[in-house]
């Protein structure tokens, strides 16, 4: 049987008024009298009923996130974090998968009424300026990812290319000079690949190592074929690297399998840094050294993003200016650099 706010009233001795201020945590109940009510909460394990708190503020109490693919392992745990992030806000996240398609990205960002959700966290690949120009819905919107419109709307994104220089750098300071890229797409300016392969470009440079094109090998997706596929073809036509860069743990891993199939071994013959810290980078039978975007930080920012604004709505105050937040990277160094030895 659920738990009123009559019965919490009951309990503490106090008006249903009084119980109402601290559940809503209003300012204008004494120390004292809020303990109170929260001991008789506890011990009747009242929950409150947020559909109708929300309700009553003009809210759903919902938040979309919508990526590219769910089954990728950083979306999932990156989504995993906002909804931890969304609840401590007590916001229930709905998610959705673009597929990374232009038409897909567009109908999230146009379909969603700001009657049916508060508020939607988007990471596009293939959206374009226009898109987001003639968004008529109202529910505040954030961006995640590296592509800029220059549009009103808050963007979150580490920085790719100093990301990709430190890990190249980790790379030739441990003597290696022949360092492949793995996951470029060439023709997609806009999307981290572009940017990874720009610090890639940038970092041998600053070393005086030239940055060979025939050791950057494009894939069509980030999945552990896409990095297998990618790194036989260079072993195949004859290009063998002392290094790897991959765009992501993914591919990183894929080529991993092939190195070992071709009786490679990492990192005595070849070193490989991967890009994300997914779970899996960690339980190979070689660890991976990888980069790791602060996914916690990322997801926290996206959420207050939209809280923030939900509530200069709410108030009636003066428009907030957009924000271009960038979380922090670390490299996590592991087997695959440093050998067995880095344990």
């Amino acid at each position: 049987m659920s738990v009123s706010l009559r019965d919490v009233a009951q309990r503490a001795g106090v008006s249903v008024k009084t119980v109402s201020n601290v559940v809503n945590d209003f300012p204008h109940v004494t120390p004292a009298m809020r303990e109170r009510v929260r001991r008789a909460i506890d011990e009747l394990g009242y929950r409150p009923n947020l559909t109708a708190r929300h309700l009553r503020k003009g809210r759903t109490g919902l938040i979309a996130l919508a990526v590219p693919e769910l089954g990728n392992a950083y979306f999932a745990e990156l989504a995993a974090a906002v909804i931890d992030a969304a609840a401590r806000h007590e916001y229930t996240v709905l998610l959705d998968h673009t597929q990374g398609r232009r038409e897909q990205e567009v109908q999230v960002c146009q379909g969603f009424s700001a009657r049916v959700m508060d508020g939607l966290i988007l990471s596009p690949l293939e959206l374009e300026p226009e898109d987001l120009a003639a968004r008529t819905d109202s529910a505040p919107l954030v961006l995640l990812g590296e592509r800029r419109y220059d549009l009103p709307y808050d963007h979150i994104a580490i920085d790719n290319v100093a990301a990709a220089r430190v890990a190249v750098r980790h790379l030739l300071g441990l003597g290696r000079r022949r360092i492949a890229f793995l996951g470029a797409r060439l023709n997609r300016t806009h999307q981290p690949a572009h940017l990874r392969l720009l610090g890639w470009q940038t970092e041998l440079a600053a070393w005086g190592v030239p940055a060979e094109e025939a050791l950057v090998a494009t894939t069509h997706g980030w999945d552990h074929e896409d990095g297998s596929v990618a790194m036989a073809h260079l072993l195949d036509s004859g290009q063998v690297p002392d290094a790897v860069f991959a765009y992501n743990d993914l591919i990183a891993i894929g080529a991993m399998r092939v190195l070992f199939e071709r009786g490679l071994r990492v990192p005595e013959d070849i070193a490989v840094v991967g890009f994300d810290d997914i779970t899996e980078s960690r339980y190979g039978a070689v660890t991976l050294t990888t980069v790791a975007p602060d996914k916690q930080a990322i997801a926290r920012l996206a959420v207050e993003s939209v809280v923030g604004r939900l509530k200069s709505a709410q108030n009636a105050e003066s428009p907030r200016p957009t924000r271009e937040l960038q979380p922090g990277f670390t490299l996590v160094e592991r087997e695959s650099t440093l050998g067995r030895r880095a344990r």
